[in-house]
């Protein structure tokens, strides 16, 4: 193996002489004498090079060994590592900035073997230990969970997951999926899943070119006063407080899925779409104001995502830097994002409740299959003058998301409605004539029975010590998440018959 051709070390104590012989020995001179025992004569040590190039036989008639110039590649050489690859035993510069140094990062199946011997030298040699933290790091296996082996001919080849998706998805996949003491099965659908998340930063840093979303210099994130950018700007303050603790936390994670959630949910689904009719419209100071905002966050996104996607992180950011003021650096130079207290509590509560509106009334048609083309009036039952103004405000765009027919406020909801809770307020969908309630209904306590089935039989396998004793870890994995996506389906179904039953 290439990799482990180490070039300092414990050499390998052999010695090679003519016809294939060979002598083992902890020296030199035993190694001289076992050869001179086995062919008696006059030998001395060379180098292989002339050793082969003599023929083992040198002018004089003297019979030639070389030593192996491999060395042992050894755990205790191995130990040394964090100082003797810095010049020690001497005192020299690289040895004093750099030992000792922050953080290490390994695998959970060598923690003795390496880490603490490198603990434990590091303190015999140095009087300091090498590192002051260790993140143990989970190990990648195949999509089924077994370890991957050449024999078993289910080794994935990272090259090949590179050129077929990007170095940038199967980076963030891993990333993405390093929870803390639980391995990651690695599947080519999770990394074409978050190769469409690179997609989608793309085509969103396109759209804001296409509409003029130019940087504008000496842009201040707190003088916006359209509640859509003050909203947006809050958001990517908040997501850039999670990924940073996250991140500090060594929980990488959570850092990803923070970046993700935010950037391809937020900013990308819900900002982009919302922004539409400010950054084309004939508002002049609302447009420039929403093109200089959807700049600045796009910015804060790309410094933000680069730890996880760093070459197109970098791309983008080139090209972005072609447009308005010009770059003082590359974005591995930049500073990485401080945007503490731009939090906007208002622009929250009135944004937000658009979104959770859209995405609740979306999520009721899913789940109550109502076709795809039918347009549902949307009554706001009791709604205060706030609500109301800002229904009123925004029923354009809540119309055009959530494929409404229109947006009223009566005191009490319509006869056969579906109902939502959103944000302290009560949203109901007249569904008579546009599906059939009772057929609906039982198609619900259907799969709710099928889902509840389907938990049990998993809770008795899982309950069951025999079984739990044999399965290889990765099946009872597989148990588990089976469980879980069951969980969330019943707890989705019986809300949405929870709705139609009240609004019967």
């Amino acid at each position: 193996c290439i990799s482990r051709q180490l070039w300092w070390g414990h050499q390998i104590p052999a010695w090679y002489g003519p016809e294939g012989s060979i002598f083992v020995a902890e020296t030199e001179a035993e190694a001289l004498r076992q050869a001179e025992a086995d062919h008696p004569g006059s030998w001395r040590i060379a180098s292989r090079q002339d050793a082969l190039a003599a023929n083992f036989v040198d002018s004089n008639d003297v019979a030639l060994l070389y030593r192996d110039e491999d060395v042992l590649d050894t755990w205790f050489s191995s130990a040394l590592w964090p100082f003797s690859t810095l010049g020690w035993p001497d005192d020299t510069p690289e040895l004093k900035r750099y030992y000792p140094t922050n953080t290490l990062i390994t695998g959970f199946d060598i923690i003795f073997f390496w880490v603490a011997r490198m603990m434990m030298m590091g303190l015999h040699f140095m009087g300091e230990v090498p590192f002051k933290d260790v993140y143990i790091h989970a190990l990648v296996r195949d999509a089924s969970g077994a370890k991957m082996s050449k024999s078993k001919g289910n080794v994935i080849d990272p090259l090949a997951l590179i050129d077929q998706f990007g170095a940038d998805a199967l980076r963030f996949t891993l990333t993405a999926m390093a929870a803390q003491g639980r391995d990651i099965r690695l599947s080519t659908q999770r990394i074409e899943g978050y190769r469409n998340f690179a997609t989608k930063l793309w085509n969103s840093a396109r759209f804001a070119g296409m509409n003029g979303c130019v940087r504008v210099a000496g842009f201040d994130p707190r003088a916006p006063k359209q509640a859509l950018n003050r909203w947006i700007i809050g958001a990517t303050a908040q997501a850039a407080g999670e990924i940073t603790a996250a991140i500090e936390a060594y929980r990488f994670n959570d850092a990803a899925n923070a970046a993700y959630r935010f950037v391809w949910g937020t900013f990308c689904d819900w900002y982009v779409e919302l922004s539409k009719p400010l950054v084309q419209g004939e508002d002049g100071s609302a447009r420039d104001e929403t093109r200089a905002t959807t700049a600045f966050v796009l910015d804060e996104i790309l410094k933000l995502l680069h730890p996880f996607m760093p070459f197109l992180t970098e791309e983008i950011w080139a090209l972005k830097g072609a447009e308005g003021p010009p770059r003082r650096e590359l974005l591995a130079l930049t500073p990485w994002p401080q945007l503490t207290g731009l939090e906007d509590a208002a622009a929250e509560a009135e944004v937000g409740w658009v979104v959770d509106l859209v995405s609740e009334i979306r999520s009721v048609r899913n789940e109550m299959s109502v076709p795809g083309g039918a347009l549902i009036p949307m009554v706001l039952v009791g709604a205060d003058a706030g609500v109301a103004a800002r229904a009123q405000k925004w029923a354009e765009t809540i119309m055009r998301l959530a494929r409404l027919s229109g947006v009223t406020v009566a005191a009490s909801a319509p006869e056969s409605s579906v109902q939502l809770l959103v944000r302290d307020s009560v949203a109901a969908l007249p569904m008579a004539g546009i599906i059939d309630l009772g057929a609906e209904a039982a198609r619900l306590e259907k799969e709710i029975a099928r889902c509840r089935a389907e938990i049990a039989k998993v809770d008795a396998k899982l309950a069951n010590p025999d079984f739990v004793a044999r399965a290889p870890e990765d099946i009872l994995d597989e148990h588990r998440d089976r469980r879980e996506d069951f969980v969330a389906r019943l707890e989705r179904l019986l809300a949405a018959l929870a709705r139609l039953r009240g609004g019967g």
